[in-house]
């Protein structure tokens, strides 16, 4: 009985962490938003100009939790971003639309179709929007539970770029997930990074208690 007691507590601590990953996703769309006004600005050919003038309804909608239906599918006036990906496809304006996309389909629960979207994302270079979007998909696959997937994922997000923005947040959630599978020596490792590296982050503030965590149950 006891050991189905700290097996339970050690889940519901796992998922209670984890849950501030809705709030990540909040931001990470607030980030892209960021970003691709920039690629507007900046990097958008010619012809993708529609596709761009397209963009805005569909990102107004995004921010707001009961529109964001019709950010996805639009609202027959206005594109989603479903149909900006498919029409306008090979345009940076269609890349955005689709980590838009997971962006969503992730805060919605629905992670096949999160997975299915972010993974259609081609990389642009950006040490913050290319590590945000795979940390994303480790997201997904971490609320389906297939954690193995997801540290792989988070790994990868954590080490594509050094910032002290993206970096800490994933080694976290790499840290999370592998307590969550046994590997406490492994999410010890990830939290001292956390803690030698990014001393000043958010994630840091927390961070002893989390290695104390891990060391009590090697």
């Amino acid at each position: 009985m006891s050991t189905n007691n700290n097996t339970t507590e050690k889940k519901g601590s796992f998922f209670q962490d984890n849950q501030k990953s809705i709030t990540f996703i909040i931001g990470g769309i607030l980030v892209l938003i960021l970003l691709y006004i920039g690629y507007q600005k900046l990097y958008l050919a010619p012809r993708a100009e529609t596709a761009a003038d397209a963009m805005y309804k569909a990102e107004e909608y995004a921010l707001i939790d009961s529109l964001q239906k019709k950010a996805i599918d639009g609202d027959g006036s206005f594109l989603g971003f479903k149909e900006i990906a498919d029409e306008y496809s090979n345009t940076k304006s269609a890349n955005i639309a689709n980590a838009y996309l997971g962006g969503l389909y992730l805060r919605q629960g629905n992670f096949q179709e999160a997975i299915k979207y972010l993974q259609k994302y081609s990389d642009t270079g950006s040490e913050i929007l290319d590590p945000l979007v795979t940390g994303m998909v480790g997201d997904a696959y971490s609320e389906s539970h297939d954690y193995k997937k997801a540290a792989d994922l988070y790994k990868k997000a954590a080490n594509k770029a050094s910032n002290s923005y993206t970096t800490p947040l994933f080694l976290k959630k790499l840290g999370l997930v592998q307590e969550q599978l046994n590997e406490y020596k492994s999410a010890e490792e990830s939290y001292t990074r956390i803690r030698n590296d990014f001393p000043e982050s958010q994630e840091a503030a927390t961070i002893d208690a989390l290695i104390a965590r891990v060391k009590a149950k090697q």
